[in-house]
């Protein structure tokens, strides 16, 4: 026989077996959960919290399931003797035998300790029927190519159905004692205390803000927007910098490395390439202007600093990934992989608008998918236990008015954004619309008058020549404010103004 030949009907034996397998299902152990929670309806309240009726496998055990849980959650007394007139009015019920099926189900039962043990075990069950279903959808999804949904498409949908059949399985949280809550708070406030800078948070390196926000807090999404020009990316990247420089870790009693300051930081950057990225940090700390940098117009001083600078880079953990129209699901997956395989305590995102969201949910309006970007965002750094920091656009309305200062209402989208942000701050520089508003002379306006304007211009211009501010708008666990801060456009870096140049314009914190 040909090899051919053999494969194909080796192949045809494989999908055979296939066809016969039965699902994963434990029929006994649906039937002695039910009966022991008819004789004893406590049994109901060890599974009640994770256990649904879609989950038995058998679909008669879910309904009777479901209607228990109702009668017992409006506080009745569920029994055989109760349920008998439910099952006059059920023609499933009378098929399968009544009274006597009841009966049989409570000769069944295990003692009420043992039903939680039962109720994993149908839930367990559930799950792997419904990995078979998705393995199944993955198989005729990759078997019927299309050109609407790619092979990438199609393994993003998958992510996202694996991690949301995850999401359910998780069925461990729960209720905690308030002692525990409070170790870890007592916990967290003595790291704080022996910290440099006694900061519960990531430490963004800049003294104010970090006075004013406690630094960057684990499981916390942090908004910062501004228009375009403004420096976000630059102070994104800033404080990602920051961030990594600060990391150092030690070893406990115990062997295993602790975190004591700084972070691993995961930076997505959307907009620019690796390379630009890594071109905005060597400007920044070579204090060489970028556009030089790239255009080679180095003297031979210059190039041995950017040298010196890019060896003591290379070390950082800073991890970039510049991948383009990255779906949310993709960034999930790319973030969990480097939190197993590096350690990660920042993630920073850049920017929101130009992540993609998971799947099929592509199809919908601008405001739903910005909705579901913002909630995998948030439910990422719960997940991972990091702070994440992702920018944004704002509207052209900061345009039309005279105070150019932005506002929550500003923020696109901003219903989702703002609900599900913890902090959101924005990046302002006065200096750059002064800049384009020099005076010009009006009509019929005297020498005297229009030199005047001209002049009080010019004041504004130097005063605020070289700075910037982060308006800190909500925040969800402390204090809102303005913080002012140094700006040097032609390194692309932000940093601390000294105390007496930190004069507010506006109430700060």
């Amino acid at each position: 026989m040909e090899p051919e030949k053999k494969a194909n009907q080796a192949d045809d034996r494989v999908i055979r077996l296939a066809a016969v397998r039965e699902p994963p299902q434990n029929p006994e152990a649906e039937q002695a959960l039910l009966g022991s929670i008819l004789i004893n309806n406590a049994a109901y309240h060890r599974v009640g919290e994770f256990l649904k009726g879609e989950h038995f496998s058998n679909p008669l055990h879910g309904k009777l399931y479901d209607n228990i849980a109702r009668l017992i959650e409006k506080g009745q007394v569920v029994g055989v003797i109760t349920l008998k007139t439910y099952l006059e009015h059920d023609e499933a019920m009378k098929e399968a035998g009544g009274s006597e099926f009841l009966a049989n189900l409570a000769a069944a039962s295990v003692h009420v300790v043992d039903a939680a043990q039962y109720g994993h075990v149908i839930h367990d069950l559930y799950l792997r029927r419904q990995l078979i279903d998705l393995g199944h959808e993955v198989i005729n999804g990759a078997s019927a190519p299309s050109l609407e949904d790619t092979a990438v498409d199609q393994i993003e949908l998958a992510e996202k159905q694996l991690y949301d059949l995850a999401s359910v399985g998780q069925i461990e949280g729960g209720f905690k004692p308030f002692r525990t809550s409070l170790t870890e708070a007592v916990t967290a406030a003595e790291a704080a205390y022996s910290r440099a800078g006694q900061l519960t948070g990531v430490a963004t390196g800049l003294f104010q803000l970090d006075q004013l926000l406690g630094g960057l807090h684990k499981s916390d999404l942090v908004i910062l927007a501004g228009r375009p020009a403004m420096g976000k990316s630059s102070l994104a990247t800033n404080i990602g910098f920051n961030a990594a420089k600060a990391y150092r870790e030690e070893h406990g009693p115990d062997g295993h490395a602790k975190v004591v300051d700084g972070a691993v930081v995961g930076f997505f950057s959307l907009e620019m390439s690796a390379e630009q990225l890594a071109t905005r940090m060597i400007s920044e700390q070579a204090e060489i202007p970028s556009e030089k940098i790239r255009k080679g117009e180095l003297i031979s001083s210059d190039f041995d600093r950017v040298l010196s600078v890019s060896q003591e880079l290379e070390h950082l953990n800073f991890f970039i990934d510049d991948t383009p129209a990255l779906s949310i699901a993709a960034l999930r997956t790319r973030a969990r992989r480097l939190k197993r395989t590096h350690g990660l305590g920042l993630i920073i995102v850049d920017y929101l608008q130009l992540l993609a969201p998971s799947g099929r949910s592509r199809q919908e309006n601008r405001v739903q998918e910005v909705s579901e970007i913002t909630r995998g965002l948030k439910t990422l750094a719960k997940e991972l236990d990091v702070p994440v920091l992702a920018l944004s656009q704002l509207s052209r309305a900061v345009e039309q008015r005279e105070d150019k200062r932005p506002q929550l209402a500003d923020l696109r989208e901003s219903g989702s954004i703002e609900q599900d942000a913890d902090v959101v701050m924005f990046v302002y520089r006065d200096e750059y619309y002064l800049m384009r508003d020099e005076p010009q002379r009006r009509a019929e306006e005297n020498d005297q008058r229009f030199n005047e304007r001209h002049d009080a211009w010019r004041q504004r211009c130097e005063q605020q020549y070289g700075k910037a501010e982060v308006i800190v708008a909500k925040q969800r666990h402390g204090p809102t404010g303005i913080v002012r801060l140094s700006f040097e456009g032609q390194f692309t870096k932000f940093g601390n103004l000294p105390a007496d140049e930190d004069r507010p314009g506006a109430p700060a914190f």
